[in-house]
Order: C-alpha cells, then sequence, then structure tokens
C-alpha cells in the first residue's frame, strides 16, 4: 500500500503543487492548512509522514509537531523559511527527523520524503535483538524497552541509538552518527546531533552528569556504555 502523508502549508499554490506532484510519485495525500486542522488529520489518519509547515494560522507548526510527539512515531519533516541553525534546532529537539529551508524543489521534497520513509521501515532482514543491561533494542521492529517497558523514540533517535549500542565502547563522531542515522540525504551541521542526544538521555532516564548509556567523549562524540 503506497504511504499516507500529510502536507501541512497555509499557502494555497504551494500546497496544491506538493499535493500533485507527490500524489504523482505515487503517495496518498492529506492536506491541512491550519494548525488545529493537522492535529485533527493526524489523530484521525494516523499518517506515516507529515510535512509541516513551520509558520500556520491557529497553531504554530513547533506546537503541532509537539503535541503528535505525545502519541506518535510517524516521520515529521520540518519547512519554513527560516535558515538559521538555532531555528533548525529547536526543530530537531522537540521532534521533527528532518528540516527542509524553503525555497526547495519538489524533487528534492520527494527524496528527503523517501529517505526518511526507508528510515521507518528499517531493515527487512534478519532479525536484529540487542541486549544491554537493561535495554533490549530490536532493530527490525525499531522498538526500544527499558526494564520491559517500551521508550517511544523517534526514528532519527532510534538510528542514533542503535548505532551506538551495536559496538559499545566506539567513539563515533557527530558527523558519523549523523550519516548512520539520517544518510546522505540530510543537510544539516553537527550540532543538531547534540539536541537529539539530550532527547535520547532525557528518554533512557540518563544522567547527563553521569551518563549509564551515552557517554560523551569530549573532543571526539559519543559512545555506548561498555558496562551497560
Amino acid at each position: 500500500m503506497e504511504p499516507k502523508l500529510l502536507l501541512v502549508e497555509d499557502e494555497p499554490g504551494m500546497l496544491e503543487e506538493m499535493q500533485t506532484y507527490l500524489h504523482r510519485e505515487g503517495f496518498r495525500v492529506l492536506t491541512a492548512r491550519t494548525g488545529n486542522e493537522a492535529l485533527m488529520l493526524a489523530r484521525s489518519e494516523r499518517p506515516d509522514l507529515i510535512v509541516l509547515d513551520w509558520m500556520l494560522p491557529e497553531k504554530s507548526g513547533i506546537d503541532v509537531c509537539r503535541e503528535i510527539r505525545q502519541t506518535s512515531n510517524c516521520g515529521i519533516i520540518m519547512v519554513t523559511a527560516r535558515s538559521d541553525e538555532t531555528d533548525k534546532i529547536v526543530g530537531l529537539e522537540i521532534g521533527a527527523d528532518d528540516y527542509l529551508t524553503k525555497p526547495f524543489s519538489l524533487r528534492e521534497l520527494s527524496s528527503r520524503i523517501r529517505a526518511l520513509l526507508r528510515r521507518l521501515r528499517g531493515p527487512e532482514d534478519k532479525p536484529v535483538l540487542l541486549e544491554r543491561d537493561n535495554l533490549t533494542i530490536s532493530e527490525t521492529k525499531c522498538q526500544v524497552f527499558k526494564d520491559g517497558q517500551e521508550i517511544q523514540l523517534t526514528p532519527t533517535e532510534f538510528k542514533i541509538l542503535l548505532t551506538l549500542a551495536a559496538r559499545p565502547g566506539m567513539v563515533f563522531s557527530r558527523l558519523q552518527l549523523l550519516k548512520a542515522a539520517l544518510a546522505d540525504e540530510y543537510m544539516g551541521y553537527e550540532r543538531t546531533m547534540d539536541s537529539h542526544i539530550r532527547n535520547l538521555r532525557r528518554k533512557l532516564g540518563d544522567d547527563s552528569a553521569n551518563p549509564r548509556y551515552i557517554q560523551t567523549v569530549y573532543g571526539f562524540g559519543y559512545r555506548f556504555g561498555e558496562q551497560s
């Protein structure tokens, strides 16, 4: 079945262009023009991926993203005219998986959508299950459990954790983790990785001052604790 997309954009012309193009690309496409409409459709239609504009009537894209992340792990691509690095970090910290800055081509949008959907699906070969202390990580199901309780991670957070946990003690640079989690399609900054790490530590209950799972190696990057 074709992936279901929700496009959220308040500019009618741009919304129509995206909808027409992505429909021709084989996607099922839903549209919304306000933040409240986006939340309603996200809850009722459960799309596989949401392309979410930052500036919206009624409720901002940031607020919409934050609310969606309370109940859903669907892919989210933030779209905005803002190019400042701080804005990108804000979007990623509240749960977006990728970030597109206007203007962008419809071809690039489709490429980003397909890349994120591939990460959402995960590998299709033999099952991989990692046991790290009280964490259980299922690569094929893209699930993480701590003491038997599932932890809700975004697709990007999951790939970062999986990359680190697969090789405890090995130090990964920020760029290595970005490439492992987001592939070559991602065009961001190294600092965005720090935002993802903060989110992961919070969700894992990892003490940032004395982390048990994800440890900082100053001047180099991060590693998964060998004792975990």
